[in-house]
């Protein structure tokens, strides 16, 4: 069986239609959002919206959900009122996603305003604050960035970092979301170089840690730092390095979510994009010179 493959869904009237809107895209794995991303109001997933939820789901294919957390939520702010909201916005997060039973939570790492080191602390003890608080069967992906101003987690070792200073207690609840269009902003080339991209990941991050892929074309250029999406083969990736990472035998497991443009509706470009990914999969696969990646670094 494939991966599951999907996109992000639109949670518009409530968390139980986003299931009925994967249907309509022909997605296995959907990404959503638990409540406004752009707004601090919170709010609980009480048990009739959760059973709501569930009967929804089963309904469809989907084998894979995830949450993106709120766009404000900074871990990493020096700021003490900032920083305080938003450990509790990501608790909040957290316990949503726990009443749910979804998958995973992705969470950009945050922005270190004054010092790097200091930031980086910061956010690895707030993450380990709240995990130690919201306890439950989601796992968090922290999600690599292009590494625009001061954003934390736009190397592949900068992320090791982050995640190494979590307690070794809490480390398997823990793992990584990579966004094609995020790392291409950040300077990895998986156009030219894709097996070295992904040696340095498995050696850096290992393999074990990755739960999600974001499947974005880049807008923006290579290492240009900025997070701009664009459709599937309308930017700097392109489609040689998509139909590599769907045919790669060590993604073959790993969920895959587009967060490509809409266009005019929820529906035509996703089930394209869908479509053309499928495709890629499903192709004859080209023979590799290039020797065997390592699967993941030593633990």
């Amino acid at each position: 069986m494939s991966a599951p493959l999907g996109a992000h869904i639109s949670t518009v009237g409530g968390v139980p239609l986003a299931p009925p809107r994967a249907v309509e895209i022909g997605a296995t794995a959907m990404q959503i959002f638990t409540k406004q991303p752009n707004r601090w109001a919170e709010r609980e997933i009480d048990a009739a919206e959760a059973e709501a939820w569930r009967t929804a789901l089963a309904a469809t294919d989907v084998r894979f959900v995830n949450a993106h957390d709120s766009y404000l939520i900074n871990l990493a702010s020096p700021e003490p009122t900032l920083r305080a909201r938003s450990i509790e916005s990501f608790r909040a997060e957290l316990r949503r996603c726990h009443a749910l039973g979804l998958d995973a939570l992705v969470s950009h790492p945050g922005n270190f305003i004054d010092d790097r080191d200091a930031g980086i602390a910061r956010n690895a003890d707030a993450i380990t604050e709240a995990l130690e608080a919201e306890r439950g069967p989601t796992r968090l992906l922290m999600e690599l960035t292009a590494g625009q101003g001061t954003v934390i987690g736009s190397t592949f070792e900068e992320m090791a970092m982050l995640i190494a200073r979590i307690p070794r207690a809490l480390q398997a609840r823990v793992g990584v979301c990579l966004d094609t269009a995020h790392i291409c902003g950040a300077g990895y080339d998986l156009a030219t170089d894709y097996d070295g991209v992904w040696a340095r990941f498995a050696d850096t991050i290992g393999l074990d840690r990755l739960g999600l892929i974001h499947l974005n074309d880049s807008a923006a250029p290579l290492g240009s730092h900025k997070d701009r999406h664009a459709l599937i083969g309308e930017g700097a990736v392109g489609d040689a390095a998509f139909a590599r990472l769907m045919q790669d035998p060590a993604l073959a497991a790993i969920p895959k979510v587009l967060e490509t443009p809409k266009g005019d509706d929820m529906v035509t470009n996703d089930r394209a994009m869908l479509a053309k990914l499928r495709g890629f999969a499903d192709a004859p696969r080209a023979k590799r010179r290039a020797s065997p990646r390592p699967r993941g670094r030593p633990r």
